[in-house]
């Protein structure tokens, strides 16, 4: 199932399922309790949004050994945490703003792990009742701004900095080796596969649920494949990761 978050025509915004023949609407959210409703409504009177508003947004850092090693680091021995704020995330085709003390601005584009039940200190083995499913993930970043700094809540936390979608899809095997691609303007960017994560979505699940408790809804961002690169106003990002469709976010001066 491809399951959205749509503002409609028809309805006030809601969660709904992807259909041939447009979105089912449910009532409630796949979070607690919902139903299919018999409204259907056409791709055109119906405006996508992040798929999920989450409490908090986990980033994990140089989860790919091309990516740290492009960025001038070692492979971590254990899983490097950062946060996003939730006024950071946005939904397809919204823009994502430059802010005006950022120079360099970088997209990097990610495999996102939507939480689907309150998770606490799970093992390993026992991760997957508790994933909803996957989404996209462009994890923006300011790059002047993280090197200054030392450390990356600002260069990573602007509003606009973490676009999510378009949908969860919730049938998706990581292990199996999914397809993450970046697209700039046309141009390819990245171009990896969820097989070359070094922590993979079970241990990082394992090892932040060790550390906070995750709730339904938030979303674990499991790092980017080499090739990030800088974004500027004018620019179209897409994110394309295979099962989950494309993430297209426009760039604009804040």
């Amino acid at each position: 199932m491809k399951i959205v978050r749509v503002d409609t025509d028809v309805d006030d915004i809601t969660y709904g399922a992807v259909e041939p023949e447009g979105i089912r609407i449910y009532r409630g959210t796949p979070f607690v309790a919902w139903e299919p409703t018999e409204t259907v409504v056409e791709w055109e009177h119906a405006r996508l949004l992040a798929p999920v508003i989450p409490t908090k947004v986990i980033a994990v850092g140089k989860n790919y050994a091309d990516h740290a090693a492009e960025m001038g680091g070692d492979v971590p021995t254990s899983p490097v945490l950062f946060l996003k704020p939730p006024t950071s995330v946005i939904g397809p085709m919204q823009p994502i703003r430059i802010p005006q003390q950022a120079e360099e601005v970088h997209h990097e584009a990610e495999l996102a792990v939507v939480m689907g039940k309150v998770t606490r200190n799970v093992k390993i083995e026992d991760v997957g009742p508790h994933i909803m499913g996957y989404t996209a993930a462009n994890d923006v970043t300011a790059r002047d701004l993280q090197r200054a700094d030392g450390q990356w809540t600002r260069a990573k936390g602007f509003d606009s900095f973490c676009p999510l979608g378009p949908a969860i899809d919730t049938d998706l095997d990581p292990q199996e080796g999914l397809s993450i691609v970046s697209r700039v303007n046309g141009d390819l960017r990245q171009s990896g596969t969820t097989a070359d994560l070094v922590f993979g979505v079970g241990e990082l699940v394992s090892f932040i649920s060790s550390v906070m408790t995750l709730l339904p809804g938030d979303v674990i961002l499991t790092g980017t494949p080499s090739g990030v690169g800088p974004i500027v106003p004018g620019d179209q990002v897409e994110v394309d990761i295979e099962g989950v469709g494309i993430l297209m976010n426009p760039v604009v001066q804040a």
